[in-house]
């Protein structure tokens, strides 16, 4: 599955343009590995997402095309969510 459309799936962003939008500014890697919108996703990868003041790790467990909103969660395990802080 695309980056882009599991970010979406998994409610990890709310929207696919949104998540384009962030791969595209180079905020997402699989691996260790900057990826573009329509990089492969798969289970057992490790995603890491860099937003402006969040980052989250999370390791894919799952890729279905669609999913509830309540059960969005289980197509991860969340490894980290911290917060940045600036400093000056």
């Amino acid at each position: 599955m695309r980056i882009d459309k599991y970010l979406k799936v998994s409610r990890l962003i709310k929207r696919r343009t949104v998540a384009k939008d962030v791969c595209v500014g180079e905020k997402i890697s699989i691996n260790g590995r900057i990826v573009k919108p329509s990089a492969e996703v798969k289970p057992g990868d490790q995603v890491i997402l860099e937003m402006a003041s969040h980052v989250v790790e999370v390791k894919v467990l799952a890729t279905p095309n669609s999913v509830k909103a309540n059960e969005a969660h289980t197509l991860y395990e969340l490894i980290r969510d911290e917060r940045k802080t600036e400093s000056y």
